[in-house]
């Protein structure tokens, strides 16, 4: 997996500092207060500094944002960045602050002096997050970017607050590796493999089998599957940390989506990459979990599936027998997540008896029609549950907005041959593939389905990742378990 930049804890430490090399960060308050140290580099820099923090261009600056003194007078450093932040940033502010300076950064070793500021490890967290890039697949891999040393008031304490963060940011480096991986790449057989190597972290890892799923009567998922010469498996990961009954977490891992006999378009098809996008979030969450020694118990479930055309795949008309008993008619083959999940979540139930149940998936255009790529769709059958959630997504700055479920959404999905169809028509798409989902949670289970077609990949740079897989949902989801399940 991509390694994390190295992020270390020193006291400050002034003395020399003028010989320091790489970037040199600052964090000055909106105020425009100055720091002890920051009153030191004023001094070595002639008054730059304090010049420049007195400026117009600092007052137009957003909390995390900085500003840059290129090759500054009297320090050794080839530039010097100041962070407008506050003394008590809010989580978010302080993790952009984090994303800014590694961004400005790149791969050159960093020195940060955060002595007058709160929250260092959050700084670090996003100093962690905004240093990944995935070149494992160029044929020279790029060098990892060089150490990131904070200078703070208390390290020790600022270290044991960052390792729970640190081990988040390992599982969404997981998440953002296994979205990112190409196809040829990320067999199903190797994903499985790769969720195996996990028990490594102390979770315990089962693999389903094709001749298993035939057994339980997987007919949704197994039907999926058909075209492809890969193995359908599923995989699941249990975090017992707690005793009680578990959360559930269902992830759809649609290794390669072509949308089958219903074929999709040429264009953007490369894309189809990332709809495994749900199972890498519910395999970096669970490895999260693990590394934190979570005091909850968590069990991960994801179908892992390639969706091709041939002469064995399954074809529009057909009709299916899910686990729990339903027919499904196949009116698209291209909405094919809907099948997988709807018999994860059945033998989630069956076998895991969880006190509650969200499943994730990168699941329609639909969604990303309403939402874009800022918000990722939420549907819940429980109020009190999702409401947490969104607290949770909140707080982790991880754009999230709840949609409606009804009665009169479902009728669209009613069929005149099976006890249901696998869509419902263009209008409220991503309503009613929800809809659908829902005739697969048990009554009494609290649920939420978290649609992230628009979320998990995107096209530009974001504040805490470069382009491309974002992690969404590993922070939002693991704030969850520590709020409600620890």
């Amino acid at each position: 997996m991509t390694d994390l930049r190295a992020i270390s804890f020193a006291e400050v430490a002034l003395d020399g500092i003028d010989e320091t090399g790489g970037r040199l960060a600052v964090v000055v308050s909106p105020e425009g207060t100055l720091s002890p140290g920051a009153r030191r580099l004023n001094r070595l820099t002639k008054g730059a500094l304090g010049r420049a923090v007195e400026s117009e261009a600092f007052g137009k600056l957003d909390a995390g944002d900085a500003m840059t003194l290129a090759w500054p007078s009297g320090l050794m450093v080839e530039a010097l960045d100041i962070v407008k932040l506050a003394r008590r940033p809010a989580t978010v502010e302080a993790r952009k602050a984090g994303g800014t300076l590694a961004r400005l950064a790149g791969k050159a070793a960093l020195t940060m002096l955060v002595e007058a500021t709160r929250l260092p490890e959050e700084i670090a967290l996003g100093v962690a997050l905004r240093s990944y890039a995935f070149t494992a697949r160029k044929s020279k891999p790029d060098e990892a970017p060089a150490a990131a040393v904070m200078m703070v008031k208390a390290p020790d304490e600022a270290e044991a607050a960052f390792a729970s963060a640190r081990a988040v940011a390992e599982g969404v480096a997981f998440t953002r590796d296994l979205v990112s991986e190409p196809a040829n790449v990320l067999s199903t057989t190797e994903f499985a493999a790769r969720l195996e190597a996990l028990r490594d972290t102390g979770l315990e890892v089962e693999v389903l089998e094709e001749d298993k799923l035939a057994e339980l009567g997987m007919g949704a998922l197994l039907g999926v599957g058909m075209g492809s010469a890969m193995p359908s498996k599923v995989v699941v990961m249990r975090w017992k940390g707690a005793e009680g009954a578990p959360l559930a977490l269902i992830g759809k891992g649609v290794v390669f989506d072509t949308g089958g006999i219903s074929l999709k378009p040429a264009a953007g098809m490369e894309d189809m990459t990332m709809d495994m996008g749900g199972a890498g979030v519910v395999a970096g969450v669970m490895k999260a979990l693990a590394l934190r020694k979570a005091q909850a118990h968590v069990v991960g479930l994801v179908g892992l599936v390639e969706n091709m055309p041939s002469h064995m795949a399954q074809r529009p008309g057909d009709i299916v027998t899910s686990m729990k008993g339903d027919t499904i008619e196949v009116i698209n083959t291209d909405a094919e997540g809907r099948l997988v999940l709807a018999d994860v979540m059945w033998h989630a139930q069956e076998s895991e008896q969880p006190s509650a149940m969200i499943d994730l998936a990168t699941l329609t255009g639909a969604c990303i029609i309403a939402l874009g790529h800022d918000n990722a769709a939420v549907f819940s059958n429980d109020d009190a549950l999702a409401g947490d959630f969104l607290k949770a997504a909140g707080a982790e700055g991880e754009g999230a907005w709840r949609l409606p479920l009804g009665k009169s959404y479902d009728d669209l999905i009613k069929s005149q041959k099976a006890d249901m169809k696998n869509v419902g028509g263009r209008p409220a798409g991503a309503i009613t593939a929800a809809q659908f989902l829902q005739r697969f949670v048990k009554d009494g289970i609290p649920w939420i389905h978290l649609d992230i077609a628009g979320v998990a990949q995107v096209t530009k740079d974001t504040d805490l990742a470069p382009k491309g897989a974002t992690g969404w949902g590993v922070m939002a989801l693991d704030r969850l378990v520590r709020d409600r399940f620890e």
